[in-house]
């Protein structure tokens, strides 16, 4: 067969039919491959507009070998559910072994096509080629993104049936493979939500929601995926630190084949047995897990019903009522912008306003005490900490008039500013969290509501020191900002873990650090912007300096990058999403971007922005 030259082939790309009335694309199929001569060289699949459909075309008659290899590959990057014409270009008995939704691969530039020559031999019907191409992310079982780098290489198998004489895949790829365009037409990212357990003293209410961020296919029903996603439980990343309200076992009810709101913004979940026997304060997290989770997907659905097996109500939860069962992000929206103006002291203007009136906070900390190198300010905005202007001393006052600054609650012994304390970061439960960069003792550090005694922070897996700590809403994920031996600086994401010892105290760690930002190569500044993700400023690999958002799991989320900004030092931004995005630039000093998405001058004389937190 002409279709097999020396080296490989790039995926071919495919022959589509639009029809602009349905919006419908049709893949393979339709002399997608040639009967003779190469494939060449394309990328993967242009992409397609959200509203487009896409339909994988069956294998024709006396298709060859090469022509069969593509058709499959095409058909995954379809609109089909259950990928029934993928299944087609294999044989019965790889078609009923093969597990499209136990990962899916995603590659830079979609794939290469190499004939595997020891195999390929079409007159005694088989023929065998080896897929190539340059990894960049995984999606695995539990729907959860992981990047990846480096060469992908899997073999595919194919052999000739004797009675029709039609050539089939009997070793398919593992899972679902497609290049990364093909991925971002295809797959939409979607927080689920459960429930922090660390919580002192058991369970509270309201209960702290913690973003588990997953990707689903976006046009194969998304509403039914996520919500099946959310009664599976959360990812193996973070369920050692969250709870599910849902009883083990939970599902959607046999019978139910697609989940959508009706017209009056109401999402009714039939479920299985096993929750049939909840009691109402249970039901209501079940139904704030569920409402968080799809008002992410489809933002209009305002309430949720759940329903027993019978089909009788087990409880109905409203927008403004989930509020009192559960917080997402900041349990109130901040108050004020927090950031150090010329004389080094704490002052604040209103976070939501456009004004630019500046005032001191009230206590030690606004009427310039002690000269401040940085801050971060508590949670519900009636304490502080601040870094000296030198980082060798951390203080912590209340933000209230005549509130005193104390004594030093940490000291580094660094001997220069690079070497001493990071600026400090607050979590939801009151505790304060520093690192010292001291050569001679690097570590990360919390102190229990700001004023007990320092604990050391296990971080194994640590390669470099930490040079920035932003703790999220929720208390249970922590952003870390750390510097390596070539003085580079990367974004790692870590999961709070906690273990109560016999003297009452808590060992504190922080465990499986991971990515956010892995496509930059140095990462200067950085702060939490919504519930799984994170704003940056840096330099991409071999790129220039730049600002964009990025997902706690390394992802890319689609939405514009912010406005371009020279010299930017600090980013400020809230898991309040309607907050303006704030920065410290050494051209422009404090600057904010406000709906119109541009830059405007806050004060020339002023530094370190921050919101609570």
């Amino acid at each position: 067969m002409g279709a097999d030259r020396e080296g490989g082939a790039r995926r071919r790309r495919m022959r589509a039919l639009v029809c602009a009335a349905w919006g419908v694309v049709l893949l393979a199929g339709c002399a997608s491959m040639p009967d003779n001569g190469d494939l060449r060289d394309v990328e993967s699949t242009p992409r397609q507009d959200t509203e487009v459909r896409v339909f994988a075309m069956p294998p024709r008659d006396n298709a060859p070998p090469s022509e069969i290899v593509q058709g499959f590959l095409e058909a995954l990057t379809s609109d089909d559910p259950q990928y029934a014409t993928a299944r087609q270009y294999l044989t019965t008995t790889a078609a009923r072994q093969w597990r499209p939704e136990t990962s899916t691969t995603v590659l830079a530039d979609g794939w290469d096509i190499e004939v595997d020559r020891a195999t390929a031999h079409e007159d005694t019907g088989d023929y065998a080629f080896t897929l190539t191409g340059s990894k960049v992310a995984r999606v695995d079982e539990q729907q959860s993104y992981a990047p990846l780098d480096g060469r992908y290489s899997q073999s595919v198998h194919l052999t000739r049936d004797r009675k029709s004489g039609q050539w089939r895949i009997d070793t398919p790829p593992q899972g679902v493979l497609m290049g990364r365009s093909d991925f971002q037409r295809n797959y939409m990212p979607v927080n689920k939500y459960y429930f922090a357990s660390n919580t002192p003293g058991g369970v509270r209410r309201p209960a702290t929601a913690v973003a588990d961020p997953v990707y689903v296919r976006q046009r194969v029903d998304a509403m039914t995926q996520v919500v099946r996603s959310v009664l599976t439980g959360p990812t193996r990343w973070l369920d050692r630190v969250v709870r599910s309200s849902f009883p083990t076992g939970t599902a959607l009810r046999k019978d139910v084949t697609g989940l959508a709101p009706d017209d009056q913004n109401r999402l009714t979940v039939p479920l299985n047995a096993k929750a049939s026997g909840v009691g109402s304060e249970r039901c209501w997290e079940m139904a704030a897990q569920v409402l968080y989770t799809v008002q992410n997907l489809t933002p209009t659905v305002e309430t949720v019903a759940l329903q027993r097996a019978d089909g009788s109500t087990l409880c109905t939860l409203g927008a403004d009522r989930a509020r009192t069962v559960a917080t997402r992000g900041p349990v109130k929206r901040p108050e004020y912008l927090y950031f150090l103006d010329d004389k080094r002291r704490l002052v604040r203007i209103p976070g939501a306003s456009s004004g630019t009136t500046v005032e001191p906070v009230p206590g030690a900390l606004g009427e310039g005490v002690q000269r401040l190198g940085s801050a971060a300010v508590a949670w519900d905005e009636r304490s502080a900490a601040g870094v000296s202007n030198d980082r060798r001393e951390l203080f912590v006052g209340p933000l209230e008039q005549g509130g005193a600054l104390g004594t030093p609650v940490l000291r580094s012994n660094g001997k220069t500013e690079d070497d001493r304390l990071t600026p400090p970061s607050w979590d939801a439960r009151g505790d304060l969290w520093v690192a010292d960069r001291d050569p001679a003792r690097p570590r990360l550090m919390v102190l229990e509501q700001g004023t007990g005694q320092p604990v050391e922070v296990a971080v194994p897996g640590l390669d470099g020191r930490i040079d920035a700590v932003r703790v999220a809403a929720d208390g249970v994920r922590i952003a870390l900002l750390v510097e390596h031996k070539d003085h580079t600086k990367s974004l790692l994401i870590g999961r709070i873990e906690r273990d109560a010892k016999a003297d009452g105290r808590s060992a504190v760690a922080v465990l499986e650090l991971r990515s956010a930002a892995p496509d930059m190569e140095d990462v200067t500044a950085m702060s939490w912007a919504g519930d799984s993700r994170l704003v940056v400023a840096g330099r991409e690999q071999g790129g220039v300096q730049t600002m964009r958002y990025v997902q706690v799991d390394g992802s890319t989320p689609d939405v514009p990058a912010p406005a371009a900004l020279t010299g930017v030092r600090s980013i400020a931004a809230s898991e309040d999403e309607r907050l303006p995005l704030v920065a410290y630039s050494e051209a422009d000093g404090l600057v904010r971007m406000s709906s119109v998405a541009q830059w405007q001058k806050v004060v020339k004389e002023g530094a370190e922005p921050v919101y609570p937190g």
